[in-house]
């Protein structure tokens, strides 16, 4: 964000210079907002892409130094030619890797497409990169420059992380309680494989009287943007949430993320685990295994080893399996276990 405001300098309004696609509306908002602190007392046009805004009858002349936008909404606007992309300098794709995983092929073509500015500059960022979704994303860069900070595809070191074998789904609900009964230091943050499961462990965790709260496609995007304000102010202690959050959100001082679903593969850990131990914080990340899970534990494993955590002999000789489709898993309302 600081080389875009200090080489933009001053507002133009010659039209929109710099734009920025995130995969999902929550980043985008975190997006924007960061810029306007950045570029604070600028008088920088910074503009997210809403529903609404989309909504204007042309967009051609919207007064806008720098736009921050979904794939989606901003594919529709340019098949519609009702936004102008010919000043864009420089185009941002952030989880760039999840951008070309979703199926956003199309979308982000015609976003190249319509930014025809000859000397722009396109910036690919993500915390994991695989050499297949990098090939593919060369075919949109030129004289492409790769930067690497730290290890390639690694988990941050500053996480303390630990796997926790709990037998069964009905383990994963004791285990969880025990842990938060015991030693419950918030904000904590809690990932499930869908929106089912979300809703399911937000009513029985509230039952039990925590300050607890949920963000998933069933909500309303207000919900989602309430629940996510209220666990960076402290009032919700344990989000619960998909892996919609696991992508590029920045939250203060997470003291503990829990994978109470294990993650499908090795970037959805690195992204997850990632949201706590930032900016140099220590963090700690549990992640849960079943019986079902055990037959895809050796990538984490090696993961975790390659960050200098000790991990059993036995799983890191494991045969390499990928998964291919979520595991099916037993509803957490019928399952669960009281106290």
């Amino acid at each position: 964000m600081l080389p875009i405001i200090m080489r933009l300098k001053v507002p133009s309004k010659a039209g929109i210079r710099a734009l920025v696609l995130s995969p999902t509306r929550e980043l985008a908002l975190q997006i924007t907002k960061e810029f306007k602190k950045l570029a604070y007392g600028r008088k920088f046009r910074i503009r997210l892409l809403t529903k609404a805004l989309a909504k204007c009858v042309d967009l051609k002349d919207l007064p806008c130094d720098i736009l921050v936008s979904t794939p989606l909404r901003l594919h529709y606007l340019i098949r519609e030619s009702k936004i102008d992309l010919s000043c864009v300098e420089y185009f941002v794709l952030d989880e760039s890797d999840k951008l070309f995983e979703m199926g956003f092929i199309q979308q982000i073509d015609s976003v190249v497409n319509a930014c025809g500015n000859p000397s722009i500059v396109r910036s690919l960022f993500s915390a994991t990169l695989p050499d297949y979704v990098e090939e593919l994303a060369r075919t949109i860069m030129h004289d492409a420059v790769r930067i690497i900070i730290g290890e390639k595809n690694s988990a941050s070191q500053t996480v303390k992380q630990q796997l926790v074998f709990v037998g069964s789904e009905e383990g994963k609900l004791l285990a969880i309680r025990q842990f938060l009964e015991e030693g419950l230091q918030p904000p904590v943050l809690v990932f499930v494989q869908s929106k089912d499961r979300a809703r399911e462990l937000h009513k029985e965790l509230a039952f039990d009287g925590i300050h607890v709260d949920s963000s998933h496609a069933d909500r309303t995007q207000a919900q989602r943007e309430s629940a996510v304000e209220k666990f960076r102010e402290g009032k919700t202690w344990v989000l619960i949430t998909t892996d919609v959050m696991c992508r590029g959100m920045d939250f203060k001082g997470v003291n503990c993320v829990i994978n109470y679903d294990f993650p499908q593969t090795t970037s959805t850990y690195i992204h997850r685990i990632g949201r706590s131990g930032r900016a140099g914080r220590p963090g700690k990340a549990v992640t849960f295994y079943t019986e079902s899970d055990v037959p895809f534990l050796r990538p984490i494993a090696n993961v975790m080893k390659a960050s200098g955590i000790n991990v059993p002999s036995w799983m890191l000789s494991l045969p390499k399996r990928i998964r291919k489709h979520p595991l099916g898993r037993d509803p957490i309302e019928k399952k669960g276990v009281q106290f």
